[in-house]
């Protein structure tokens, strides 16, 4: 009996330990922020403004609110109010700890795997993903990894109990990975690292386009049930985006070219490292970018060491949509420096604002999702946060509240337990 005992206690350690931090009630009073900087998301900046909010929907936007007409006021003293940053091409909850291999479902088997959607293996209970709101990421579009064609994206609020409950939309994209022209040796096996033509380049362009005739001619009739090519239908429609991931300037005009070629419209350029090479191109068939984040080496010798931090100034300069991803090495976790690679992009030729806007409205608009998000106006969810400092610089990003449609978070995390743990114990 005594041993039982001790196993249940046991278990319940460890679940208090590990479990899911809870989920925000519902707003149920109506909410005022009132003395702050706004920075709305599209640019503008409200000084010594206001921002109320009911049943989780931003119903004052400006100077001055009657603060008769709300329950809760909070004065901001100054400080900052931010919309929730989006995190675009992003793993979170797809995987928890890499060196364990039962914890990460971001990569399936196959090659062509439309049909594989990102939302139903997505973990709510993530570690990782309380530690993005504390600097102010709320929302992420979920996506997965791997093959030709990765699968489906959606588009999750980073509070919830489980998948359903955070889903913002569903299924909203495909992710295909265009063959590159170019490849290296794995320099690990002893071959030649330098940069060479890929033999098969013009082999798996051909499987692409076979897949997709296939697909699109299935689509007229969807007779026999075909799961791959039943999952393709929304892109043919134009009611779903097809997010070409590529880098080198040749895969990223091949492949769009040829995604136009066969009459799709919503495409969007993922990576696009040589997408500065290709401007006119891009700007002609109206093509947004998601550009990796700058945080990086250059990809050729040759190329200029600072060319990852002014990528997005020449792109948001020559008329495009831009927005920020995270993707590469210890992705999940980097997410939360999402804010500070905006800043990054801010250093090296973008306004503050516009640098802003990569991470909030120009992230809703590629994702379809700004009536609802991406910036703070009248209408849309009040998902934001009010910052005692500028959100871009981790010197200065505190966080003093946040909202996930009115919801207002706990911004405790396992790190934060950690350090309030440990800091006691130098304590004088």
């Amino acid at each position: 009996m005594k041993k039982h005992i001790l196993i249940l206690l046991f278990i319940g350690f460890n679940c208090s330990l590990f479990s899911q931090q809870t989920p925000a009630d519902s707003q149920t009073q109506s909410i005022l922020i009132y003395n702050a900087h706004i920075h709305v998301g599209n640019g503008e900046v409200i000084e010594n403004g206001s921002i109320g909010f009911k049943n989780g929907k931003i119903d004052f936007v400006g100077s001055k609110a009657n603060m008769d007409n709300y329950q809760k006021t909070i004065n901001a003293n100054g400080k900052h109010v931010y919309p929730g940053f989006i995190a675009t091409n992003s793993t979170l909850g797809l995987a928890e700890v890499d060196a364990v291999r039962a914890t990460r479902d971001e990569d399936e088997i196959g090659d062509f795997l439309p049909h594989i959607r990102a939302a139903i293996a997505y973990d709510a209970e993530s570690k990782i993903i309380e530690s993005m709101r504390p600097n102010g990421v709320l929302v992420a579009q979920v996506t997965p990894r791997g093959g030709t064609i990765s699968g489906s994206s959606s588009i999750m609020q980073l509070d919830a109990w489980n998948w359903e409950d955070a889903l913002i939309q569903n299924d909203e994209g495909i992710h295909l990975n265009w063959p590159n022209p170019y490849s290296r040796g794995r320099w690990w096996l002893g071959e030649d690292p330098s940069l060479k033509i890929n033999k098969n380049y013009s082999t798996n362009v051909k499987k692409v386009s076979t897949f997709f005739e296939n697909a699109q001619v299935y689509s007229k009739n969807q007779i026999p049930v075909h799961l791959p090519y039943q999952a393709m239908s929304g892109v043919f429609e134009g009611n779903t985006t097809l997010y070409i991931h590529a880098k080198d300037e040749k895969q990223i005009v091949d492949g769009i070219t040829y995604l136009k070629k066969i009459g799709l419209t919503k495409i969007v350029l993922v990576g696009g490292n040589g997408a500065v090479d290709q401007l006119d191109f891009l700007k002609e068939n109206n093509i947004p970018v998601i550009v990796s984040r700058p945080h990086r080496l250059p990809d050729n010798e040759d190329d200029d060491p600072k060319s990852a931090f002014k990528i997005a100034s020449r792109l948001v300069n020559a008329g495009l949509l831009v927005s920020i991803d995270v993707s590469g090495g210890m992705e999940r976790m980097n997410t939360r420096n999402l804010p500070f690679y905006a800043g990054s992009f801010a250093a090296y030729g973008l306004d503050k604002e516009e640098a802003l806007q990569l991470i909030t409205l120009n992230s809703a608009k590629i994702l379809g999702i700004n009536d609802k998000l991406g910036s703070l106006e009248v209408g849309k969810h009040a998902t934001l946060f009010l910052s005692k400092g500028d959100a871009l610089d981790m010197r200065t990003n505190i966080i003093e509240h946040a909202f996930i449609s009115g919801r207002e978070l706990s911004l405790e995390t396992h790190q934060t337990e950690l350090w309030k743990r440990y800091s006691k114990k130098f304590q004088k």
